[in-house]
C-alpha cells in the first residue's frame, strides 16, 4: 500500500512507524510548520531521518499542497492528529481518498478537546472514530469505531495514552486496509446525536468549590495532565492532579468550609466540597514544579485550614 500521511507530533510519528513496520510505502508526509521557538515536530524529524519526502505548507489550501499530494501518487491519505484545515480538493486526491482519526465516538464530542469533555462530564464510555474528512469539522461519514470504558479515576492521560493512542494507530491500519480493499462501509453521522465543544482551556478548567464533589472530581480528571484544573491558594494559582473523591453520608460527617483543606490523608490533600471531599495527590503552585501533595504541605505552601479559591 502506498500512503500519504498528514499529521504531527507523537501520534503522527507512531502512525508513520506502524505503516512502515508492516511494509507499506510512505510516498509523502505533510506536517504543519513549527512555530518559532517550538520544539521540533517529532513526526517531521522521524520522517526526515527515514529519508521520506516531507512537506510543511502553511496552508493545505495552497495549490502547492494539492500538487505535492498529486505527485505522491498515494493509494490513500492518512490524517493523524491534524490541526490544519484540509480542503476537499486536497483530501480527495489519493486513489481511495483520505481517512481521519478522531478521539471520540462521533457524532458526539466533535471538536478539538474531545477527550477532556466526556471525562469532565462524568461519561462512562468514550472511543475513537475513523471517518472521511469533509469541510465540516469532524462531520464526515464513519468508517470504523472502537470503544473504551472510562473508569471512575481515569484521567485524560490514562484514557488517551493507555488506550485511545494505541487503539487509534491500529484502527487507522485496519481502516486503511478496508478502504483500499473496497470492503468498508461509510455511515452518515446521526445529526440528532451530534455535539460540538470547543477548546478546553484555562477558563474551562477553573474549579468552583461550590460545585458537587462529583463535578469537581470529574473536572480534575478531565484536565489531568493538561490543561490542569486550577484554583487559587492565598492568591496564587494552584493546579490539582491525581484526584479521588469521598462522598459524605450524613451532616455530621461534613468537615470545614467549602474549599477548605481539612487534612492530609495517605499523602493527599483533603478538600471539602459540596456532597463530599476531594483527595488530591499532586499540585503545582504558581510557576513551580508539580509536586506530591505531601511535599506541598511539608514546604509550607499549603496547610490544613487553607481556604482555596478565596
Amino acid at each position: 500500500m502506498k500512503i500519504a500521511i498528514v499529521g504531527q507530533q507523537d501520534f503522527g510519528k507512531a502512525v508513520l512507524e506502524a505503516f512502515l513496520a508492516r511494509g507499506d510505502q510512505v510516498a509523502a508526509v505533510f506536517c504543519a510548520p513549527e512555530k518559532e521557538g517550538a520544539r521540533p515536530d517529532t513526526l517531521r524529524v522521524a520522517a526526515q531521518e527515514k529519508g521520506l519526502q516531507v512537506h510543511q505548507f502553511k496552508s493545505l489550501k495552497a495549490p502547492e499542497a494539492a500538487q505535492a499530494m498529486k505527485e505522491a501518487g498515494a493509494d490513500i491519505g492518512i490524517m493523524a492528529f491534524v490541526l490544519q484545515f484540509a480542503p476537499q480538493e486536497f483530501v480527495r486526491i489519493p486513489k481511495h481518498g483520505t481517512i481521519q482519526y478522531h478521539p471520540s465516538l462521533l457524532p458526539k464530542y466533535r471538536g478539538p478537546s474531545s477527550i477532556n469533555w466526556p471525562i469532565s462530564r462524568g461519561e462512562k464510555e468514550t472511543g475513537l472514530t475513523i471517518f472521511r474528512p469533509t469541510d465540516g469539522l469532524d462531520e464526515g461519514a464513519v468508517i470504523l469505531q472502537k470503544r473504551t470504558p472510562i473508569g471512575d479515576n481515569d484521567t485524560l492521560g490514562t484514557v488517551y495514552f493507555d488506550r485511545l493512542f494505541p487503539m487509534g494507530v491500529q484502527a487507522l491500519l485496519e481502516a486503511a486496509d478496508l478502504v483500499v480493499a473496497g470492503r468498508h462501509k461509510e455511515v452518515a453521522q446521526d445529526e440528532s446525536q451530534a455535539s460540538y465543544e470547543g477548546w478546553f482551556r484555562e477558563a474551562e478548567a477553573k474549579i468552583n468549590w461550590a460545585n458537587h464533589a462529583d463535578t469537581i472530581h470529574n473536572l480534575i480528571r478531565g484536565c489531568d495532565p493538561a490543561p490542569g484544573a486550577w484554583t487559587t491558594c492565598n492568591g496564587v494559582k494552584l493546579q490539582l492532579f491525581d484526584s479521588r473523591k469521598e462522598l459524605v453520608r450524613t451532616f455530621g460527617a461534613v468537615k470545614g468550609k467549602i474549599g477548605e483543606v481539612v487534612g492530609v490523608e495517605d499523602g493527599r490533600l483533603v478538600i471539602s466540597a459540596q456532597g463530599g471531599r476531594i483527595h488530591a495527590g499532586k499540585g503545582k503552585l504558581g510557576d513551580g514544579k508539580k509536586l506530591a501533595a505531601a511535599d506541598l504541605v511539608a514546604g509550607g505552601a499549603v496547610q490544613p485550614g487553607t481556604l482555596f479559591g478565596s
